[in-house]
């Protein structure tokens, strides 16, 4: 059985992991901020606003991008984080030898057929992407490119409905915010 020290600790070392991975890493935005803040507000996100409380969807959130970004393989995951960790991060892991185009097909397919738990990252990874949109970040993306990822983001997010009501509340409303700060007619 789990306790609450326990479950502390657990949470310390997928935080002190993920940052250890990402530490060269930086943001697409103009101030150009650690990518550690990512899977850390990722997680937030999940305990927060979803409300999520289970171990391993909170690992796997700090956890989600280490295998696709940096040189994490899954059985390095697994070993110190478990089977579930691994398997709940392979599930939001785009495969990097894929064309981007194909990476972001397969996601929209993939979303509905992915665990709970998957469909629980993928939402709160989702909502801090778009969140993250705004007329002047990230500077190199033109208008039209963060029109067409927050379109994208909604066909995937679409395949991720009926695991987290909060999640998927929240991502309307920042889906909705960001429409209309960059000026895209919302209903």
């Amino acid at each position: 059985m789990l306790t609450s020290e326990t479950t502390s600790l657990a949470l310390l070392d997928a935080v002190h992991f993920a940052a250890l991975k990402h530490s060269t890493q930086r943001r697409k935005d103009c101030a150009a901020t650690p990518y550690i803040n990512h899977p850390i507000a990722v997680a937030q996100l999940l305990a927060r606003v979803g409300g999520v409380t289970d171990l391993v969807i909170l690992q796997a959130g700090l956890l989600h991008d280490t295998v696709e970004d940096t040189e994490t393989s899954p059985e390095e995951l697994e070993k110190y984080f478990g089977e579930d960790v691994r398997r709940t991060v392979m599930e939001v892991t785009d495969d990097k030898s894929l064309p981007k185009a194909e990476r972001k097909r397969l996601q929209i397919e993939h979303a509905p057929h992915i665990s709970a738990a998957g469909r629980q990252v993928k939402l709160a990874d989702k909502i801090c992407n778009i969140g993250c949109l705004t007329p002047d970040d990230p500077h190199e993306w033109s208008h039209a490119r963060k029109v067409e990822y927050l379109d994208w983001a909604e066909r995937v997010v679409a395949g991720c409905r009926g695991v987290n009501a909060a999640l998927e509340a929240c991502f309307d409303t920042v889906l909705h915010e960001r429409r209309k700060a960059l000026g895209v007619a919302v209903e």
